[in-house]
């Protein structure tokens, strides 16, 4: 159920709020343009900063918006287990097809807290659920055998999104934990060589922009059409990394309202890009044929 192009989606404001009209085009042109599901309210999302009643409803819009035509994952992750379990079962309710759940930042359990948090969320939502694995913001790191563990005591653990651009983990997880356990890349940058090593897709940033293209490079990727699949990641390479010259998902958004599909505000403690940063994402929107 979960492969190829998945959008991790932004969350576009108006000011202040949640702009839930431009949020509802967003989710639409993503489908018509061949993404393969969507990710509310992960970190692209911006989900640290929106408040629960805010999470919610951008997961119950999606939902709404997609009306099954593809996957929708619920990103519900959170470092207090109670507060993860809410965001699950709200998910549930709603209709959402399966579940993020980011490690505990900040609190940063152990092996043996990781595995207590993931079985009491998964003993309170039927929902399948992909572990986020993203020590560049969570600081904590899920082990091969953490996750092995993890997954003997919860099953309905049944893949991870990995942003640890360790192209070896694929290999590693695949002998623990097999062909079946779902291994999703979180870098759109290595998503070549992740889905090379053994992945099956990609939850991605640029996907917010670029659907099309990033639905037809894991198209390619998945059929073993590798040189395709070179040719678009050399045309979107420039852009991966223009995005994430500063904090993320600033430079997405940036790149979202030179497309007209929202305005280019985020929320602080994050600030919009610098005109440098802004240019070398124009530069890579023109050098991809986004702009």
């Amino acid at each position: 159920m979960f492969r190829g192009s998945i959008t991790a989606l932004i969350t576009p404001f108006k000011g202040s709020a949640v702009d839930e009209a431009a949020f509802e085009r967003l989710v639409d042109w993503q489908i018509k343009e061949g993404s393969e599901g969507l990710v509310p309210m992960g970190t692209t999302g911006e989900s640290p900063t929106l408040t629960h009643e805010e999470h919610c409803r951008v997961t119950e819009i999606c939902v709404s918006v997609t009306a099954g035509r593809v996957p929708v994952i619920a990103g519900t992750g959170s470092n207090s287990t109670d507060e993860a379990i809410a965001f699950c079962r709200h998910a549930e309710r709603v209709g959402s097809d399966g579940v993020l759940s980011v490690t505990g930042y900040y609190n940063k359990p152990g092996p043996a807290g990781l595995i207590a948090h993931y079985k009491a969320v998964t003993a309170a939502t039927d929902l399948p659920l992909l572990l986020y694995n993203i020590p560049a913001r969570a600081v904590i790191d899920i082990s091969v055998e953490t996750m092995v563990a993890i997954r003997e005591a919860a099953p309905r653990v049944i893949g991870v999104k990995d942003a640890t651009a360790d192209l070896g983990r694929v290999t590693a997880i695949r002998a623990a934990l097999g062909e079946d356990f779902v291994q999703l890349s979180g870098e759109d940058i290595t998503a070549l060589g992740y889905n090379a090593h053994g992945g099956m897709g990609c939850i991605s940033v640029t996907a917010n922009v670029a659907p099309k293209l990033c639905a037809k490079f894991q198209t390619a990727t998945l059929r073993g059409d590798f040189a395709t699949a070179l040719e678009i990641q050399d045309k979107l390479g420039p852009l991966h990394m223009a995005l994430f010259l500063e904090p993320s998902p600033a430079g997405i958004k940036y790149a979202a309202s030179r497309l007209g599909l929202c305005a280019p505000d985020v929320r602080l403690p994050l600030v919009g890009v610098s005109p440098p940063v802004a240019s070398a994402i124009d530069e890579a929107m023109q050098f991809a044929g986004l702009v």
